[in-house]
């Protein structure tokens, strides 16, 4: 609702769409709903609501990916990129979330504050739609300065009491770990700040070197079919098992694929050595093949490139 009234107040030229989902979780949940599409009915913005359907399923992974699934028909539909209203406290709690499973450099990069596609395509490749870009304006605001701009501007808003319950892991990471490290550490939210900011610099740099290696004219053509990246092998016949290790999460990103850390040891390791015709398997019914010239990652299982 902050970042409605804000965005309404300052650019609501720019509004193509305002788009607000119901995990169909009860009360709250309707309640939050139906205040989005009144607010946007009294400003004159076009407003459109989805309920979650009992068949998706129940838990935060479903919610979450019911939810970008419909943001994605919404983008695509207006030719628009999403603003989420992420802030720096969303970023922190991702952040440490990350820490606490062991995550490498390029999930301890949290959330960007303008994501390009492909990023999450998986999520978007069940949607019929590709990948819009995430914008979120407010990843450097603290949810405490939101909840004063709610105050001074008298913002309707809708509490979500599941925001006080300790089965979800971030809010037993925002009400129980962060007070606790800080209180022992003081500085450690700052800390984790900074080290996503250089991890991100770090991922942007990979991804950068990721896009130079599938630019020859021959990969790049060869890669114009959604969900398919192809790299020339002659590029990276001097790639030691460590250095694809680094190399392929950014890869597989192109190819809207997110590797596990069983398929990417596996396939660092199997790299350096592939075979011309061998494949291996990753997650997601996607593959990565070996041909005379060239790495295919690939979504589904259609014949080599």
């Amino acid at each position: 609702m902050a970042l409605l009234h804000a965005m309404a107040e300052t650019r609501a030229d720019e509004i193509a769409l305002v788009a607000t989902f119901d995990h169909g979780t009860g009360a709250a949940a309707r309640d939050a709903c139906t205040l989005v599409m009144r607010e946007a009915a009294a400003r004159r913005l076009d407003a459109t609501r989805e309920v979650m359907a009992p068949a998706e399923g129940r838990g935060e992974e479903r919610w979450r990916a019911a939810r970008w699934r419909f943001l994605a028909r919404c983008a695509h539909a207006h030719a628009a990129a999403v603003l989420t209203a992420h802030t720096r406290d969303d970023q922190l709690e991702t952040v440490v979330m990350r820490l606490l499973r062991n995550a490498g450099p390029r999930g301890l990069a949290g959330m960007a504050a303008t994501t390009p596609a492909p990023a999450r395509s998986r999520v978007w490749a069940r949607s019929g739609t590709g990948a819009p870009t995430i914008v979120r304006p407010l990843l450097h605001v603290s949810r405490a300065e939101v909840a004063a701009y709610v105050r001074a501007h008298r913002v309707p808003f809708v509490e979500d009491p599941s925001n006080a319950s300790m089965h979800f892991q971030r809010n037993r990471v925002r009400h129980e770990l962060l007070p606790a490290f800080e209180a022992a550490h003081p500085g450690f939210g700052d800390w984790c700040l900074d080290l996503a900011a250089r991890a991100a610099a770090w991922r942007q740099s990979v991804d950068a070197l990721a896009a130079q290696l599938c630019e020859s004219p021959d990969a790049a053509r060869r890669s114009s079919s959604a969900g398919v990246v192809v790299l020339d092998a002659g590029a990276v016949a001097s790639l030691r098992e460590a250095e694809w290790q680094v190399l392929w999460p950014a890869l597989a990103a192109r190819a809207g694929i997110t590797m596990d850390r069983r398929g990417l040891a596996r396939a660092s390791t199997w790299a350096p050595r592939a075979a011309v015709g061998a494949h291996i398997p990753l997650s997601g019914d996607a593959r990565i093949e070996r041909t005379a010239s060239t790495f295919v990652i690939r979504q589904g299982r259609a014949d080599s490139a």
